[in-house]
């Protein structure tokens, strides 16, 4: 919901303000381009004004929702609101109010919050909170009986005033929070289609790093959608990062895969992990990425046990990145609901069936290295070198 007659959004952002003048000013930058692509990715209409503390998009009424949803779905905006431009003067702000009361205020309470950023104007942020509750109590005191409350109030009619204007806004529209997109070097993620791993990419694409997604074929074990699920959500991930290049390694490992199952019982998955991060370190070392990134969590799964993980990570010398290391697996289903990428995770691909029988919670390197095929590494760094950048 916004006032009548907005026709601008306030973009706030949040880690960035935490970073020296030269680290803050390139990351605003880089924030803005990546803004302005999703803008343009989704035709919506635009312009984005570089602000020190407040980034500005000027639109039109009939964009500003639009425009709004897309500037929260900018890695490292904390927020935005559609707000309506007036003179930095109490007698705009409050004919502002009076008319954003009057067309959208419809009972219950209300309260009136306002940050003045220009310390020199000749009111106090008191003095507008006062006179814009009475501005909204009077447009409205003839239709119904307004209530004040200002700890947990029905609707916050937001102000706030700048040197050369002052915003009234209704709505605050979270973001993604985090760093701006190409703030950090590239990394290489594992994409299974899975709910974890999507996730776990938008998660560092959240700190800033861009994503180079690398997905393994499990041949005839990866089920008849492994692959069709595993790029529709790279598709959902491209929306978040138009600018970027989202094309999809895929790495033929159906042989590989096959072998393991036929020769394997005892530490099979964590074999097959191992052969995953060995061609994943490949790829970002042909990328010049800094790190690979997969979905695992502490004890999800019996392949993801402390001991596990300690055992599969020391077959690449890259950093292994787990941003939902600690995470419960009801959150990271909801995070996969919020950024579109569950339904497509949840579809049936059978994949499962490379699993073993049995288990293996509390696994050895050197017990593991004598029942795993010696040419794993180089069946791992073939299949790398054989790998094809599609479309997701």
């Amino acid at each position: 919901m916004h006032p009548p007659g907005a026709d601008t959004v306030l973009v706030r952002h949040g880690d960035l303000n935490t970073k020296s003048a030269t680290v803050k000013r390139y990351m605003v930058d880089r924030l803005l381009e990546n803004l302005e692509a999703l803008l343009a990715d989704r035709s919506v209409p635009g312009e984005v004004e570089k602000r020190w503390n407040r980034p500005l998009i000027h639109t039109t009424e009939e964009a500003v929702e639009e425009a709004t949803a897309t500037a929260a779905d900018t890695f490292g905006v904390v927020s935005a609101s559609a707000a309506r431009r007036v003179a930095p003067e109490e007698a705009a702000i409050y004919d502002a109010l009076d008319a954003t009361a009057r067309e959208r205020y419809r009972g219950g309470s209300f309260a009136v919050d306002v940050n003045r950023a220009d310390k020199s104007l000749p009111f106090t942020s008191e003095d507008v909170a006062v006179g814009g509750g009475d501005a909204v109590w009077n447009a409205v005191e003839d239709e119904f009986d307004p209530e004040v409350d200002l700890d947990d109030p029905d609707l916050t009619f937001g102000v706030e005033i700048r040197e050369d204007a002052a915003y009234v806004y209704l709505d605050t529209v979270p973001g993604p929070g985090g760093l701006p997109l190409g703030s950090q070097a590239p990394v290489v993620a594992l994409v299974s289609g899975g709910i974890d791993s999507p996730v776990a990419a938008y998660e560092m694409m959240r700190r800033g790093s861009p994503v180079i997604p690398v997905y393994v074929s499990l041949g005839d074990y990866g089920g008849i959608d492994h692959e069709a699920r595993a790029m529709e959500t790279v598709r959902t991930l491209a929306r978040y990062a138009p600018n970027f290049d989202t094309r999809v390694y895929r790495v033929p490992g159906g042989e590989t895969v096959a072998l393991l199952v036929e020769t394997m019982e005892e530490g099979r998955m964590l074999s097959l992990r191992r052969f995953f991060y060995r061609i994943a370190e490949r790829i970002a070392e042909r990328e010049d990425a800094s790190g690979i990134v997969t979905g695992e969590a502490v004890g999800q799964k019996s392949s993801q046990t402390a001991q596990n993980l300690g055992v599969t990570s020391r077959a690449a010398d890259l950093p292994i990145h787990r941003p939902l290391l600690t995470h419960d697996k009801q959150d990271i289903v909801a995070t996969a609901r919020e950024i579109g990428t569950f339904t497509d995770s949840t579809i049936d691909a059978g994949c499962n069936r490379a699993a073993p029988d049995r288990a293996e919670t509390n696994a050895r390197l050197d017990r593991l290295l004598d029942v795993e095929p010696d040419d794993l590494f180089d069946r791992a760094d073939e299949a790398a070198a054989n790998a094809t950048r599609v479309e997701p």
